[in-house]
């Protein structure tokens, strides 16, 4: 009888511990945020978040307040014009121009700053002394400075690499030009144009279609000139990490995609990388624009919940607060440029559009007016 009474004994504490680790496992239990099921919150962002949103301390922190959230990746442009709005919760483009026309396409009420990001060029050692030569880049200590008008210059006069002065270390019969994204798709290379315009435009931001159709014949060449390009920002910083100099020597990113590596210290970035900042330069501000109440409530958490800042400042955005960054920065003795200056706006939605449309119909043309490529 006694036996019997253990047996079942051990048979309720059994199924009592079974019961304690799911409940442990699924945050169930009385007064905790989880007492519900997660609410599933869908977004659409820029493929350069995707590593921050698949991140499982961000994904918790999120469950926390009762969300499970999905994304999509998308470059910005398509966000603004093409994509389906309708079957997401928010949308986080990268960029002000793309986030003001997905407010006004959608009819939201608000959109929430929280991360930003300048744009940099990616770059090595020996190329970088290269351009240092032709006076294109200038040694900072730590980092560079690219200056965009000399940059320009060279494109216009079509030089190639192995014309350049001191070009030994990349003798390369391949036209100067930076590595980018697709324009006609993706947020980083409408920052490179708006670097662009606001120099060839007399240091001046382009305000009107008149002004973008004078700077067309200076800007357009630098991406009908590169041929194929990505339509996100992943694919041309993922070559320069595993494939390197030879395909693409200089290649227009976000300092947050070299500063996740760097943050993560997981020996994707070698001594020899270097990062290039643009003058003048802009910064990329990553925008979420709520669709509804429940991407409201993700724009307000990724804008103020202190967690999520730092796990962003992990994966190299600079934030609100800048303590985590700036923290960081100095941990792993980051070669970057602490206090930008020379900053610009990008042009308004319907000015950088404009640019944009001439761009892709010469790319048309010189399809022999078939489609884009």
């Amino acid at each position: 009888m006694r036996r019997t009474v253990g047996i079942a004994l051990a048979a309720v504490l059994a199924v009592g511990v079974v019961v304690a680790i799911i409940v442990s496992a699924t945050g169930g239990g009385k007064g905790g945020p989880s007492d519900a099921p997660l609410v599933t919150v869908r977004g659409v962002i820029g493929s350069e978040k995707q590593p921050f949103f698949q991140d499982r301390r961000v994904q918790a922190e999120f469950a926390k307040h009762g969300l499970r959230v999905v994304v999509d990746t998308a470059g910005s442009r398509a966000i603004a014009t093409t994509v389906d709005l309708k079957q997401y919760d928010f949308a986080f483009p990268s960029g002000v121009p793309a986030a003001a026309a997905i407010k006004a396409k959608a009819g939201a009420a608000t959109t929430y700053n929280v991360f930003y990001t300048p744009m940099v060029i990616a770059s090595w050692q020996d190329i970088t002394k290269i351009l240092e030569a032709a006076g294109v880049a200038k040694n900072q200590g730590t980092y560079d400075t690219f200056d965009v008008k000399k940059f320009l210059d060279l494109v216009q006069e079509n030089k190639r690499w192995n014309q350049l002065q001191d070009s030994g270390a990349y003798p390369a019969n391949k036209s100067v030009l930076i590595t980018s994204t697709d324009v006609r798709t993706s947020n980083s290379a409408a920052n490179y144009l708006s670097i662009a315009s606001y120099v060839a435009n007399g240091d001046n931001v382009v305000q009107n279609d008149s002004q973008g159709n004078a700077v067309i014949p200076t800007v357009a060449p630098l991406f009908l000139r590169q041929g194929f390009t990505a339509s996100s920002s992943e694919e041309p910083f993922d070559d320069y990490l595993t494939i390197g100099k030879g395909t693409a020597p200089i290649v227009f990113i976000y300092e947050a995609q070299f500063l996740q590596h760097v943050f993560a210290n997981d020996g994707a970035i070698t001594p020899d990388m270097r990062l290039l900042y643009p003058d003048p330069d802009v910064y990329s501000k990553h925008v979420v624009v709520p669709l509804d109440p429940k991407g409201d409530k993700v724009g307000r958490l990724l804008l103020s919940d202190p967690i999520l800042q730092q796990l962003a400042a992990d994966y190299g955005f600079r934030t609100n607060n800048a303590a985590p960054f700036n923290k960081l920065v100095l941990q792993h003795h980051a070669h970057i440029q602490p206090t930008i200056v020379d900053l610009i706006d990008p042009p308004s939605y319907e000015a950088l559009e404009h640019m944009i449309e001439q761009i892709e119909r010469l790319y048309s043309q010189a399809q022999g007016g078939g489609a884009s490529p």
